[in-house]
């Protein structure tokens, strides 16, 4: 088990305003409504496991900060805190901190991401991302210091988020997109595939979540989506299966509660606990 993909994980998901990172002034035209500053906690605990998985017990916290405004860009401030108890009594902490930038027209792309295993530190990945023709022109600093050319036109989290508001605003089911987020070693693509489910209107119940801090998210609608993530350098011919799936309930503002973290043998749940306004950076006239 590879605790560290939880955070990687945890930080697409982390509240899909999200590390997928937030409007821009396109954004806010393609959306129903402009995306929401905010900071948002989310308890996490183990939904389901096997045998295989070997974990007896899981207790955490997901803390995701995302602000800035439509002219100037958007910062996203991300930890995922996670104990996770095996059969044999052992415990591992991964305290997993990142911070990002994205430019307001979503061509640079800023990472710093550092993952501590009890309290040492473990990983770190630090890099700057940027679209040309035909590519992304990467230049990495941590782990190793090198420039990097990505075949392609992945999507930073920013595009993706614009991308799936707009599908799902359009009512459209399916979002296909590879992905650029700086995650595990800073030079990976992801491929992905979003299934958006029919719009639901208002706040919605709460559930085992903060009554509280789902109505501070406001009355609007939302949409259950899912997110399988597909490894690119994968060599799999046959039927592939995800590294992982993420799913959430998404809201128009971009805030995202109910998170649900799947890797096959087992299954992280993600309850918003506390949800905190922040105003948003003014445009400067």
């Amino acid at each position: 088990m590879n605790i560290t993909r939880l955070g990687v994980a945890a930080a697409r998901t982390g509240a899909t305003a999200v590390v997928l990172g937030a409007a821009l002034s396109g954004a806010a035209q393609a959306a129903p409504t402009e995306l929401l500053t905010h900071r948002a906690v989310y308890d996490l605990s183990l939904a389901e496991t096997s045998q295989a998985a070997g974990i007896s017990g899981v207790s955490g916290r997901m803390v995701y900060e995302f602000t800035g405004g439509p002219c100037e860009g958007y910062s996203v401030a991300f930890r995922f805190v996670i104990q996770v108890s095996d059969e044999r009594g052992q415990t591992r902490v991964t305290d997993l901190q990142t911070s990002s930038f994205e430019d307001p027209a979503s061509k640079a792309f800023q990472f710093l991401s550092k993952t501590y295993v009890n309290r040492k530190l473990s990983e770190e990945t630090r890099g700057r991302a940027e679209h040309a023709d035909d590519h992304i022109a990467l230049d990495l600093k941590k782990p190793d210091e090198r420039e990097v050319r990505l075949s392609g036109t992945a999507l930073f989290p920013t595009e993706h988020l614009r991308r799936l508001l707009e599908a799902a605003d359009k009512g459209e089911t399916i979002l296909v997109a590879d992905l650029f987020d700086g995650s595990e070693t800073g030079d990976k693509v992801y491929e992905t595939t979003s299934v958006i489910g029919a719009r639901r209107d208002g706040p919605g119940s709460p559930g085992e979540e903060d009554a509280g801090a789902v109505a501070k998210i406001g009355d609007h609608p939302h949409w259950p989506v899912t997110i399988a993530y597909f490894d690119s350098e994968s060599e799999d011919t046959g039927e592939r299966m995800p590294a992982y799936q993420l799913g959430f309930l998404l809201y128009d503002n971009g805030v995202s509660r109910r998170l649900k973290l799947d890797y096959g043998d087992f299954e992280l749940r993600g309850n918003l606990s506390d949800l905190t306004l922040i105003d948003p950076v003014t445009c400067k006239q």
